[in-house]
């Protein structure tokens, strides 16, 4: 397969699940294929990378809609900075918020998925029970409870982690994630 075609067949393909609406990601597709039929190799790599970040800041707002709406005396807010940390710790797809009231509490709830980190750190996190950590049952699933923060990972490929207090808003909250869709999520 040449290249082109594969440009082409990219561009075709993301033509067609954008309901043949030009947007930002085919636009950038078609502008990288422009660039490379005139010779310009790096500038339609840097389109190409363009086009890989737009289409993961879909990835992230599609991930984001698992996150828990806030509840009742709450508000809610995107954390650009965990989802940063997360990014600059291999990549993978990540989303996340933060949660306070007017009382000054916080909590921020995270996913992240497909990220090398991920496997680092999955074995201990599936085995914490075994290895005589605290655990604590949210619906089926179980978090591991360290320092307060609570991280459990689902299907072996997705971290969901919460981090700060009040714990009997956090649990709730946790409870109300849809895992066995978060688990198949990007398939």
């Amino acid at each position: 397969m040449t290249l082109k075609s594969l440009f082409i067949g990219t561009g075709f393909g993301l033509f067609m699940a954008t309901g043949a609406m030009a947007d930002d990601v085919t636009d950038t597709l078609q502008s990288a294929l422009k660039a490379y039929e005139d010779g310009d190799v790096t500038y339609a790599l840097e389109e190409l990378d363009y086009a890989k970040q737009l289409m993961q800041e879909m990835k992230t707002g599609e991930l984001a809609a698992f996150l828990p709406a806030a509840p009742e005396g709450w508000t809610a807010e995107e954390d650009s900075d965990t989802v940063a940390g997360f990014a600059m710790m291999g990549g993978g797809t990540a989303a996340a918020q933060s949660y306070t009231n007017e009382s000054g509490e916080e909590f921020t709830i995270s996913i992240v998925v497909d990220s090398p980190m991920i496997a680092m750190m999955g074995g201990m996190i599936s085995n914490a029970g075994a290895m005589g950590m605290k655990t604590v049952r949210v619906g089926r699933e179980k978090f591991l409870e360290n320092e307060g923060d609570l991280t459990a990972l689902v299907e072996g490929r997705v971290l969901v982690q919460a981090s700060g207090e009040p714990r009997d808003v956090v649990l709730p909250l946790l409870e109300s994630i849809d895992y066995r869709a978060l688990g198949r999520f990007g398939y």
